[in-house]
């Protein structure tokens, strides 16, 4: 009795999460090259548009706001299909899923994980990118603030396709159509953000739209993960 009681308590639980949460950080510093391809990748496509279109300010100021958006999202859903493929192959997912802790808790954790190597570096670096594409000053931080809370709901909602393919070797294509459509809200609603920051309008309700996007991401999210990833690994 004193055992069951003892787990039922908070303090389990958040030992449980801060451990998958370290575990999954050490993987990604002792793998430096699956944390940095979708950065690099971000990078490289940010530094073609200059190259293609010239360096005109009149021509890449307007588009701007879509293309950090467009990039932002593609380097994100290039990290996706490695966010439970280790554990897969290496048997840990299944452990995982019998494991007595909620696997609510330990799917938050790999995405929080996921995000910190992926979609917080994109933000950070997404200003420095935003001079070369001649993105006035009035958009930095409305572009850091809506990539912020872009790319957490886009590492929650695309855990979901990444839950769903994981059993498959080749489920990169498969995972993009399925979490593609999701993402076009996120995209459309934080591109606004920037363009409205630029053009000096109200971007309240957009943001405003984001956090909402957040919260039932947070709250849905992994429960949608940790269902399919009993799928998956049911059907193997």
């Amino acid at each position: 009795m004193p055992d069951a009681l003892a787990a039922q308590t908070p303090r389990p639980v958040f030992a449980a999460f801060l451990a998958t949460l370290r575990r999954d950080l050490l993987l990604a510093v002792r793998l430096p090259g699956d944390m940095a391809n979708p950065l690099v990748f971000y990078l490289i496509a940010i530094t073609l548009i200059p190259l293609s279109l010239g360096p005109e300010r009149e021509v890449l100021a307007p588009l701007a706001p879509g293309v950090l958006w467009v990039m932002a999202l593609l380097a994100t859903l290039l990290s996706l299909d490695g966010l439970f493929r280790s554990d897969f192959d290496d048997g840990s997912l299944e452990q995982l899923l019998i494991s007595p802790q909620l696997l609510y808790f330990s799917v938050l954790a790999k995405v929080l994980a996921h995000w910190l190597v992926t979609g917080l570096p994109v933000t950070l670096l997404a200003p420095v990118l935003g001079m070369m594409l001649a993105l006035p000053s009035e958009g930095y931080w409305a572009l850091c603030l809506s990539l912020l809370l872009g790319t957490a709901c886009m590492s929650l909602v695309g855990a979901m396709g990444a839950a769903l393919t994981v059993s498959l070797r080749r489920g990169g294509l498969l995972l993009s159509l399925i979490v593609m459509p999701l993402y076009i809200p996120i995209l459309i609603f934080g591109a606004d953000v920037v363009q409205n920051a630029v053009l000096g309008d109200p971007i309240r309700f957009q943001l405003a739209v984001l956090g909402a996007f957040v919260t039932l991401a947070v709250a849905l999210a992994p429960l949608a993960v940790a269902g399919a990833l009993r799928i998956s690994v049911d059907a193997t």
